[in-house]
């Protein structure tokens, strides 16, 4: 894993909702989109319209901390800590 990369984990791990949204997918992998929206109203009590929530995904996409798959129509999310874990200890071996 290269810096760059690590750097993407690190923002798209700083973010509130981006983390609310990866412990929604913990509990619960192979979400849609309109599944996330709801948990995070839900949750949160305030609602994150559709495109707030895909952007979100997307950051998390690029990082890699999730996976989508189809199912029929409908792209689902799961989450994928390989790169979090990765990102942890390349940061932290540094300083050991």
């Amino acid at each position: 894993m290269q810096d760059d990369q690590i750097d993407l984990v690190f923002k798209a791990m700083a973010h509130p909702e981006r983390r609310r949204i990866l412990a929604s997918l913990h509990r619960r992998p192979g979400q849609s989109l309109f599944e996330i929206c709801a948990s995070s109203l839900a949750e949160n009590g305030q609602p994150l319209s559709r495109q707030t929530i895909s952007q979100h995904l997307d950051v998390l996409e690029q990082a890699g901390l999730i996976e989508t798959s189809w199912k029929g129509r409908t792209k689902a999310h799961s989450i994928n800590l390989e790169p979090l874990r990765a990102a942890v200890a390349l940061s932290i071996n540094r300083f050991l």
